[in-house]
């Protein structure tokens, strides 16, 4: 039986909890794509952690975690979360990595930045994590696989070609220091010995855990508006952060699938830039960033403020859509019990028409909101674990979001901690 776990949104709904809270129950948790250019945060009994490159299945001591071919893998970065797990306390955990699984280089952090400099006010608001490069080079056929790494001669050989390519990049157009290709081969040679103890032939135990039985979860990283197909491109990630990517980049088969649980936030958060129609301003929206989230609104990789806005239900609506979601995760309710009042987006008016349906990125800029304002319900609900203790205002906000969702909601989040959580139906 295979799970996905998937953003309805922008990132940041808090899919780290929600994939947290069902590993216990699940023998294996993968990570399909991206890479640590966004962070999952997990509050546990050990305390509270933010995880870029391992799946959120650590925690979970029954787990086996496995990154995926999909994923933009970063060893240093990689190494570090291990060593800040067990500095924690936390027991090792049992982590597979694919051997097909390409590394992002040094190179494609430093081509992302130089990018982004000469794009200067018509940047992309990347977070300068080498993901565009290191998917760019993977689709043209020079990324470099973990299994590369155990032929010397041919990997040196394919660094000598990357090198003649992106250094004409680099002193040409960035005007910077050219790369050494042995330079990297000895930077790679130390990353194959950090690697080495978790590389594993995933795609065969994964079918084989299918055969007996076992329970998978699939964990996306960042949410539906970023991906490079159906969101707004091109403000977008370089992998595909819908469910049906785990088939690729998880190598679980597409006749698996039993389930696929949407994450949403209870209100918009987003980083970088692009359209964002429910967008909040000024002292309106540094309240609610400060109330929100764990610690309030700001990136778990890079720390900037996130952008924050009124729920987008016709966003929401598209991702749960476009991600193929049977259920829905509210999450992040609790933030808003200091509202009086509590508008939802309901419609966008685009050129003197309203309409309920997400259009394309080149009309999103033309977008205004339409909004419905419900009463809010003035308390705390943090910890809150049954549905008919929540105040009816928090219950019928609930309600009226499920409703436009069309999607059942079966999980409330009322707070940053495990089981601060709610289960209907």
């Amino acid at each position: 039986m295979v799970k996905a776990i998937v953003g309805a949104n922008w990132g940041d709904e808090g899919k780290g909890k929600i994939t947290d809270l069902l590993a216990e129950t699940s023998d294996v948790v993968i990570r399909f794509q991206g890479g640590a250019n966004a962070g999952h945060t997990i509050i546990c009994e050990y305390g509270r952690f933010a995880l870029h490159q391992l799946p959120s299945g650590v925690f979970s001591p029954r787990t086996t975690n496995i990154i995926g071919t999909g994923v933009a893998l970063d060893v240093e970065k990689l190494v570090k979360e291990l060593q800040s797990l067990s500095d924690g306390g936390v027991p090792a955990p049992r982590l597979m990595v694919d051997r097909r699984t390409q590394l992002l280089m040094p190179y494609h952090v430093l081509q992302d930045t130089y990018e982004e400099e000469r794009l200067a006010g018509n940047a992309f608001g990347s977070t300068k994590s080498g993901i565009a490069p290191f998917y760019s080079d993977k689709y043209a056929k020079i990324g470099i696989q973990i299994a590369d790494l155990f032929d010397e001669k041919q990997l040196m050989e394919r660094l000598d070609h990357i090198c003649e390519l992106k250094n004409i990049l680099f002193t040409h157009l960035y005007h910077k220091e050219p790369l050494d290709p042995k330079a990297l081969f000895d930077w790679l040679m130390v990353q194959r010995k950090a690697i080495a103890p978790y590389i594993g032939d995933t795609v065969s135990f994964i079918h084989k855990a299918l055969k007996e039985g076992k329970t998978i979860l699939l964990e996306g990283q960042l949410g539906a508006m970023k991906d490079p197909d159906h969101g707004i491109y091109p403000f977008v990630t370089s992998s595909h952060t819908l469910a049906g990517f785990g088939t690729v980049g998880g190598g679980v088969p597409p006749t698996a699938f039993s389930d696929i649980i949407c994450v949403s936030k209870a209100y918009s958060s987003a980083v970088g830039a692009g359209a964002f129609v429910s967008e909040l301003f000024g002292a309106e929206a540094e309240e609610l960033r400060r109330r929100g989230g764990d610690k309030g609104e700001y990136g778990a990789t890079t720390g900037r403020p996130r952008r924050v806005g009124w729920y987008d239900a016709v966003a929401s609506r598209y991702g749960c859509m476009v991600q193929g979601a049977t259920q829905v995760a509210l999450t992040a309710i609790d933030c808003l019990g200091y509202l009086d009042e509590i508008r939802v987006c309901v419609g966008y008016e685009v050129d003197g028409r309203v309409t309920r349906d997400f259009p394309v990125p080149a009309l999103l800029e033309r977008s205004k909101p339409v909004y419905e304002t419900l009463p809010g319900w003035k308390c705390d609900i943090r910890g809150i674990t049954e549905f008919d203790k929540l105040p009816i205002e928090a219950q019928n906000y609930v309600k009226f979001i499920e409703k436009e969702l069309e999607v059942p909601i079966t999980i409330v989040s009322t707070g940053p901690k495990r089981h601060e959580i709610i289960r209907l139906r």
